[in-house]
């Protein structure tokens, strides 16, 4: 079952040269980049070249003309307002894919400062998290993170919510809350969901930027369409290009099974 995937290009640089490497043969990969940039590429790939690529990537992805789209090096705020817009939504919601120092894969949510802060968007982001983590054989169960241990109950207001919250989420989800203790979570769980999106952009930056873990790519998971969002302190696109292939696979899939809805 062919996929094509879109990944945008702003210019040659190593990032983008070590993805076209790195995926060779394996996928139809179309670069989406600027007007002049199509011969630096090289032969082994396809240049889609526009003024402003990343509304001709969306575009793309929006007709049909492509199965999925990976940011990749095209500037985050253009993008996703394009991205936004196409798809009629206000903002955004993400689950990242990460995998800390010693390899272990997980999902985290919400990346996104303005994401998860109520009980109903962290419910969501457990139910669609467990479609994606079931994809991709990731280990069994859900983690709800809260502010402190449950001994901690009374030392701060914010706290309490916190946890009084994420017992909620658990008991409405099946899911467990594993009070703040994110290293024991995301060794043992396949999705972690923080408090907030800002203490899981934290998580994120943390894992990514200062410690040794690494992204994966981050899917779009309010939409229709299968975008994944991709950082900054990516080696290289090549996991996001495979995260993208294999959700667009499942997507087909799906769509040829309908009884596997």
């Amino acid at each position: 079952m062919p996929v094509t995937v879109g990944l945008g290009a702003a210019s040659p640089d190593a990032k983008i040269l070590s993805t076209i490497r790195a995926v060779g043969r394996e996928i139809d990969l179309i670069l989406f980049s600027r007007p002049g940039t199509a011969g630096t590429f090289g032969d082994a790939v396809t240049v889609v070249e526009a003024e402003e690529p990343e509304v001709a990537l969306i575009g793309a992805l929006a007709a049909g003309r492509i199965d999925a789209a990976v940011r990749g090096t095209l500037p985050a705020s253009s993008t996703l307002k394009a991205l936004k817009q196409a798809a009629g939504v206000d903002r955004l919601e993400r689950i990242a894919l990460l995998e800390t120092a010693d390899g272990h894969l997980f999902l985290l949510a919400p990346v996104g400062v303005d994401e998860g802060w109520t009980v109903e968007e962290k419910v969501r982001f457990v139910k669609l998290g467990r479609d994606i983590a079931r994809n991709f054989g990731l280990a069994e169960g859900v983690a709800i993170l809260s502010g402190g241990r449950l001994g901690d109950l009374g030392r701060h207001p914010v706290v309490d919510r916190t946890m009084a919250d994420a017992e909620l989420v658990a008991r409405l989800t099946g899911a467990e809350h594993t009070e703040i203790l994110i290293e024991e979570a995301a060794k043992r769980y396949g999705m972690v969901v923080a408090p907030d999106g800002v203490s899981g952009n934290l998580i994120f930056r943390t894992l990514t930027l200062l410690g040794a873990g690494a992204g994966h790519g981050a899917p779009v998971v309010n939409i229709d369409k299968i975008f994944v969002d991709t950082s900054r302190a990516s080696a290289d696109y090549t996991n996001a290009i495979m995260l993208a292939k294999s959700l667009a696979e499942s997507k087909k899939s799906r769509i040829g099974h309908p009884s596997s809805k």
